[in-house]
């Protein structure tokens, strides 16, 4: 008895010194999280004041959720920009070729709007516009230890571009760009009809195949996929017993798919991507007995600048500038 009760008040004690520690080692990491937090929303870097953009130094807003109009520095908005479009660990030179061609874009809209944002000049949507987040809650989502160098790759990335656009015959450009080319970029008139744009042509980026963004599957069942495309063509049917039933008729440049006939139906490469919900119309597929399997390469449109191909340029030794110059053909990096 003796013996238990000696024990019992050893344990009483160890649990009176170490408990209280414990508790406060958990509070000081979640205060210190909590500062990093601060410290880094009130470093607020005012360079974009810095530069003269003349009738751009402002731009209008549209908040897609609150259905908000927010009146915000040009190059402060496009912090949010590069840090929704593209992920911080990118190479500084990729982060840079972004805020060029988004700066580019954002003021190619502003000259071009057709007012669908009710007085705004732009909007938050990727869907439409360009993908934008506010300073404070792209930091909460990063961890705690990647917060701080993130952000002033960022910063570094848009002010040390201030003021720079890329122009063709002396007019910004639409500086598109996607995620992934799946190895070639696409020309417009493939994706959304219409003519050409003679600085956007298919150029091909080996290498893109090691980032995770270059293939995606997406599989449905026979029953699944005739109710997908009757959603939009009621008239649609198939015989899954003739082998020919889907077939791929004809590729664009980019190596996607230009027009599909599947079953007394035909479709764009696009449309399928639309319909199916997939990454890319450069896709390949494979029926069995009780299914259909896309195998998809690249993500998004596939129109402009790759994205993981800027990083990949970039890790090869190539400078914003070129990493710019390797998706637009014939343009030229101009102050606004």
């Amino acid at each position: 008895m003796i013996k238990r009760g000696i024990i019992c008040v050893f344990l009483i004690v160890i649990t009176a010194v170490l408990l209280p520690g414990l508790l406060v080692k958990r509070f000081k990491t979640e205060e210190t999280a909590s500062t990093n937090v601060e410290n880094i929303l009130e470093n607020n870097n005012n360079a974009y004041s810095n530069y003269n953009y003349s009738d751009y130094s402002e731009i209008k807003l549209y908040h897609s959720k609150t259905k908000q109009v927010e009146t915000i520095p040009i190059d402060e908005y496009l912090l949010g920009v590069v840090a929704a479009e593209m992920p911080a660990e990118y190479d500084e030179e990729a982060l840079k070729a972004q805020s060029v061609v988004a700066r580019t874009y954002t003021i190619y809209t502003i000259i071009n709007n057709d007012g669908k944002h009710d007085g705004a000049d732009i909007c938050d949507e990727s869907t439409c516009c360009q993908a934008w987040i506010s300073k404070e809650d792209r930091i909460e989502k990063w961890k705690n230890e990647n917060r701080e160098n993130n952000w002033e790759k960022i910063e570094d990335a848009v002010f040390s571009t201030q003021g720079q656009i890329i122009t063709y015959d002396g007019n910004p450009i639409n500086a598109f760009f996607h995620a992934n080319s799946g190895g070639k970029t696409e020309e417009v008139s493939n994706v959304w009809g219409g003519e050409n744009l003679p600085y956007l042509k298919t150029v091909q980026t080996s290498g893109e195949d090691v980032y995770s963004q270059y293939s995606s599957e997406a599989c449905f069942t026979k029953e699944e996929f005739i109710i997908k495309i009757k959603e939009t063509h009621p008239d649609f049917e198939i015989d899954f017993s003739n082998k020919n039933c889907i077939r791929i008729e004809e590729y664009t440049e980019g190596d996607r798919v230009k027009k599909i006939k599947i079953g007394n139906t035909f479709f764009s490469g696009v449309e399928i991507r639309k319909i199916f919900g997939l990454k890319s119309a450069n896709f390949d597929f494979k029926t069995d007995e009780n299914n259909i399997t896309f195998f998809v390469k690249g993500y998004g449109h596939g129109v402009g600048m790759s994205q993981t191909g800027a990083d990949l340029l970039a890790k090869e030794g190539k400078n914003y500038k070129e990493i710019i110059e390797h998706f637009y053909t014939d343009v030229e990096i101009t102050n606004i």
